[in-house]
Formats: C-alpha cells, structure tokens, sequence
C-alpha cells in the first residue's frame, strides 16, 4: 500500500507547471495580436478620477465633441470627478443624463472637442465563447476574454447598508441598535460602529430594524444617503453610500474579494453580456469589442474574479443617441404669453 501512494503522493507535491506571464491569455505576445483594436477600445475610452487623481471608473467616447457614458453608481457626485482622455488633457463634466435603470451617465467633457467617437454595432448575435477585447487599468490596457454566457435579465435584490441590527427596539425606542457590520460594506467605510443606534436615515426616523429596510431597499446601490446616530450619549452623522444587497451578503459569506472587489452595483439590469475579461471596477463603463473590429457594448459591474456583466448596445444606444441629440438642439424658448 505505501509503495503504491509513494508516488502518488510525491506527483501531487510538484508544482503545477504554468506558462510564462508573456504567453498567457493576457500576456505580451497574446495581446500584441489584438493591437490593431486600439483605435477601437483604448483610444475611444478615457479616465475617470476624483479631483485628487484616483481612478472611479472608466468612459466611453460617444461624441467628438466630449460626449461619454459611464457607469453611473460609481459618480453619484459628478462635481466631484474629473475625465482625463489618453492624449493628457483634462476636462470638468457636464451632467446631460443620468438612467437609473440601465446604471448608465450620460455626461459631457467641458471645453474638450476633436475626440475619436466609438461606433456601436449589435451585439445579440455573439455566440457562446466568442473572443471578446476591452480595456484595463482606467482605459489604457487592451485585455481579452469570451462571452461566458447567454444573454439575460439581472434582477436586482436592493441596496443595503451591510449592518445586522437588534430586533428589540431600545430602550427609549428612538432607534435601532447596530450588531454588526460586514468587512468593506458601505457601512464601515461610512465609519458606523457595533453598538451605534441609529435615529433617522435619509432624514426619516427610525425606531424598529424593519424600517431601516425599507427605507434602505427604496433606493439604488451607488446612492448616498444621511445617517444620524448616536454613538456613546453623542448625536454624530455620516454619509453612506449604498452598495447592491447581493454583493454585500456575498461579502459577509466570506467570499475572496482580495482580488480587487466587486461593482457597487452588480444587478437589477434589463439585459447583460456576460464576460470574462479580466477587469478591475474602475474599467467599468469603457468599450467592448468583437475581435473583428464591432463595438458591441458598455462594460457595466464587475460580478466576482471571472464575471463581468457588459450592457449590449441594444439595451441602451437608441435611447443615448436621443440623449445627445436633445442636449445638442433643446427646443427653443417659448415667449410667455
């Protein structure tokens, strides 16, 4: 019997024999093949950073005069953002539209003209494992990957705020009791603590847990929300900004989020593509392309390590192209009478 698992045992204690970094999937010589889909990809996606230079996601050019979509969770404060484009420059942004249903921002570059606009075609007749190309590290890296599933609706389950709370009203039942908070929830980067007592929440006030949902749950993930609380006798208030319930639960369920996190918003949409380009959440909302050259979509969550929802150009184009048109010709003042 030892003789047998002698051998067995020391095959299973090698190394798993890999390939170098340059001839993986995404590696050099791979990604030079598909150099000639940068005018495509790269050059028709831009940076989106806060006013200190950190990334928040990245933009589809969608008009030579400064037109872009991105994903509009992720900028519940446009004010507070800024777009940098692959030639250096740096512009504002002008809000034009914002659809909550498709977690999609029309926006516009202040003062920016001479962009090179993407063009979208259909992306319903993809096939399963068909080669796809996008862009990483804020729109400056192209990077690989299939279509890893069938088109289809993502329900959403609703936001949250990745708190448990005691059932039992407090004493004086002005409030709700905080638990427990899940790693890297919205309520933690908020700075709520265990044993916080929570007043009033989006300036309603609270008084059982139940209602903490349900004021919670009317709302979008990537919204921002006041919260007034009690903490050690001190009334103290903070701003949260929401994150899907989905990733939040997954969180809490000890699923690996060190490889780089998951949307704050990863459901609740009316049609997805589903892929498996190697993305990070800030190169949401840069372009998809078919390996022949066809624009086919948005990249819109960051799922989990090997999933990212893309929206088709079929859910969203026709509608942003009104957009743009009623932004550039609003109709004309009437006189009043």
């Amino acid at each position: 019997m030892v003789c047998l698992l002698g051998p067995l045992c020391a095959q299973a204690d090698s190394p798993r024999p890999t390939l170098p970094p340059d001839q993986r999937t995404n590696g050099k010589q791979t990604l030079t093949a598909v150099e000639k889909l940068k005018p495509l990809t790269v050059s028709c996606a831009a940076r989106i950073e806060s006013l200190l230079g950190r990334p928040i996601c990245t933009a589809t050019i969608v008009g030579e005069d400064g037109y872009v979509l991105l994903k509009a969770s992720e900028v519940p404060e446009l004010q507070k953002a800024r777009i940098k484009f692959s030639d250096g420059r740096t512009a504002d942004l002008r809000e034009v539209h914002r659809e909550t249903r498709l977690d999609l921002l029309l926006a516009q570059a202040v003062g920016i003209t001479g962009l090179r606009a993407v063009s979208f075609g259909g992306a319903h007749a993809l096939t399963m494992g068909q080669w796809l190309c996008s862009v990483a590290d804020a729109g400056t890296e192209p990077r690989i990957g299939i279509v890893s599933a069938k088109n289809r609706r993502i329900a959403g389950t609703g936001a949250a705020l990745g708190i448990r709370m005691d059932e039992k009203s407090t004493k004086d039942g002005k409030g709700v009791r905080i638990v427990g908070i899940a790693s890297e929830s919205p309520a933690e980067v908020a700075g709520l603590q265990e044993n916080d007592v929570l007043l009033t929440i989006a300036g309603e006030k609270v008084a059982e847990f139940r209602r903490v949902h349900d004021i919670v749950n009317k709302r979008q993930p990537g919204e921002i929300i006041e919260v007034h609380y009690l903490r050690k006798d001190k009334e103290e208030t903070c701003r949260v900004r929401l994150a899907s319930r989905t990733k939040v639960l997954q969180n809490w369920e000890g699923e690996d989020f060190a490889n780089g996190g998951v949307s704050l918003r990863s459901d609740n949409f009316p049609e997805v593509l589903q892929h498996d380009i190697p993305l990070m959440p800030s190169d949401m909302g840069g372009p998809v392309a078919t390996l022949e050259g066809k624009v086919v979509g948005i990249n819109i969550a960051r799922v989990d390590r090997v999933t990212t929802f893309a929206l088709p150009s079929e859910a969203f184009w026709t509608e942003a192209q009104r957009w743009i048109k009623e932004d550039r010709h609003p109709p004309k003042a009437v006189p009043a009478e």
